[in-house]
């Protein structure tokens, strides 16, 4: 779009509403008036009005002790009315449910959600014990096996537009193109992630993609696998990568094919 088209078609009042959408998300503690106007460049007058929309349609809300605005799950709520979504993580859960019962083991469902992955739904393991994600966690897409599934079981297209909308983590590391092609070549090649966490000591992380009908990657399930070392005996890692390949299956859409990478781009990124 040329700059007189963005002239033209501009929505100020609409701009500066999802202006203050995308800061609060941004923060954990709220932000008062005065550090709203201030992170957005704005005087707090011009933001009163829209502020006070937004609190009465359940967008944000007004601690009136610290006088400080967040927002609510109105949004995260919205989001999971969406028809497919909702009858993903409804399809999910049971299913989630009995693998997390079986691999001794908790596990969550991931799906891209403009430059990240997103937890969408989670069961914590069974026992006394449990590492888990709560849902609605941001997942780097560099850094887990859930971002590198999704990334992996792409179009070419796809992918690319994944990349450049993707937004890094607190915490994450740098990482080259040339190292993550490498991973996700190999991630294709086999067809799930085993491998090490770079965020937990510990944990190895188990990730499977789900197809949707378009034959690509609609989500990953993921578990975080943690070690028993004491006498009770307990699922390897290999025994609960077969369930979870298993149940990935079974919540994808049956006639789902990826096609392979072509020969080039598989040489590519082995190297």
């Amino acid at each position: 779009m040329s700059a007189e088209q963005e002239s033209r078609y501009r929505a100020p009042a609409l701009d500066k509403g999802l202006d203050i959408l995308e800061l609060l998300a941004a923060q954990d503690g709220g932000l008062t008036q005065t550090d709203i106007a201030k992170a957005l460049g704005r005087t707090a007058n011009e933001l009163y009005r829209m502020l006070d929309r937004l609190v009465r349609r359940g967008y944000i809300v007004r601690n009136a002790a610290s006088d400080r605005y967040q927002l609510s799950l109105k949004l995260f709520s919205l989001a999971h009315r969406h028809p497919p979504m909702q009858r993903l993580i409804s399809e999910a859960t049971p299913v989630i449910r009995d693998l997390a019962r079986m691999a001794e083991q908790s596990c969550h469902l991931v799906v891209y959600d403009t430059g990240y992955g997103r937890v969408v739904a989670q069961v914590d393991a069974p026992g006394m014990w449990t590492y888990s994600l709560r849902v609605g966690t941001s997942v780097s897409l560099f850094w887990t096996g859930s971002g590198h599934v999704l990334l992996a079981f792409q179009s070419e297209e796809r992918r690319q537009e994944m990349l450049s909308e993707r937004q890094a983590v607190e915490g994450e590391a740098p990482m080259s193109m040339t190292q993550l092609k490498k991973q996700i070549g190999e991630v294709r090649r086999q067809g799930y992630e085993m491998r090490d966490s770079s965020q937990i000591l510990g944990v190895t992380n188990l990730s499977v993609p789900v197809f949707g009908p378009n034959g690509y990657a609609l989500a990953a399930l993921t578990i975080p696998f943690i070690k028993r070392i004491d006498r009770r005996p307990a699922p390897s890692t290999e025994t609960v990568l077969g369930w979870l390949r298993d149940a990935a299956a079974r919540l994808s859409t049956p006639t789902a094919q990826i096609d392979p990478l072509p020969a080039a781009a598989t040489e590519r990124a082995s190297r």
